[in-house]
């Protein structure tokens, strides 16, 4: 990246009303829909999470898991990783190319606990004081963001002391999504946002229920965040942070956007299910699921929307 192109993700969180940003999603916050959701006032995206060890050791990895172009930004690159040298290392080489790195610990996923990432990691700050300060100390450019992603626990105290350490070690923000590592579908937990967010000095980012511009702006009110993350929600409407839902142009401006950034049929695919979901009957979404082929989907919203 030309360094007159970077740009200050912590200089936004600190002087926007709201910064609105697209939550990591695995498989799924690829460069197409990265660049659809920064058209309809989405102000900073992240990338699927990256498993920092394959990142390091396969060109076929980082060609299947990063693409980027000279739109896409700011952009910030989210990896699981384990210990410092992986992930210090990950960040050093993606440096070039993105304005920021984030660690994983917010993943509640089996296989990634099961492996040493994700949400296991709130309970060893320590590890994760260091692996914010080894990367911090190998990134020389800037501006340059290093930042975490938590669950909480279910003491929030606990928490609290969590980002205080990773706060002390040199994080630029952390992002909260406010329910444990076990919940799911629970409410989120607001209060203990609000009080992470009045813990710190460094700006606090809420996740989680994040599902219209209306809940956004009740949730900023509720927890006192510097900015918000969407995942379900911007999946389903991506013209969500602009304030209407899905509609014709949405979906032409979805399609032009993932043929010039070559698209993978299975991506295209889920995506344009997500946003159509909510208009359609359970009859049609099944006819859908049954499309096999880009030129199918393109298709069925030619003669079923009139997108073409």
């Amino acid at each position: 990246m030309d360094d007159s192109r970077r740009c200050d993700v912590l200089a936004l969180l600190e002087s926007s009303p709201t910064t609105k940003i697209c939550a990591p999603m695995v498989r799924y916050s690829k460069l197409a829909f990265r660049c659809l959701v920064r058209q309809y006032g989405c102000d900073v995206a992240y990338t699927p999470m990256i498993i920092a060890d394959s990142f390091l050791k396969s060109q076929k990895a980082r060609d299947a898991d990063f693409t980027t172009n000279d739109v896409d930004r700011p952009l910030i690159v989210q990896f699981a990783a384990k210990n410092p040298e992986e992930f210090a290392s990950a960040a050093e080489m993606i440096a070039p190319d993105a304005d920021g790195v984030d660690l994983n610990c917010g993943c509640p996923q089996r296989w990634a606990m099961q492996e040493g990432y994700g949400a296991c990691l709130i309970d060893e700050p320590q590890l994760i004081a260091e692996m914010i300060r080894e990367a911090r100390n190998r990134v020389t450019v800037y501006p340059f963001t290093v930042s975490v992603k938590i669950r909480i626990h279910k003491d929030i105290a606990q928490t609290v002391d969590f980002c205080r350490q990773v706060e002390q070690a040199g994080a630029s923000f952390i992002t909260v999504h406010g329910r444990t590592k076990l919940q799911r579908c629970e409410p989120v937990n607001t209060e203990a946002v609000r009080l992470i967010k009045d813990s710190l000095s460094i700006p606090v980012v809420h996740n989680g229920d994040v599902n219209s511009l209306e809940s956004m702006h009740r949730l900023v009110q509720e927890t006192g965040a510097d900015g918000v993350m969407a995942a379900r929600g911007i999946l389903k409407n991506p013209a969500m942070f602009a304030g209407h839902g899905v509609n014709k142009q949405v979906l032409s401006n979805w399609v032009s956007t993932s043929m010039s950034c070559d698209t993978q049929f299975r991506c295209f695919h889920y995506h344009t299910g997500k946003m159509l979901e909510s208009q359609t009957p359970k009859s049609e979404r099944i006819a859908y699921s049954t499309l096999q082929s880009t030129a199918a989907v393109l298709n069925y919203l030619q003669v079923n929307h009139d997108v073409g």
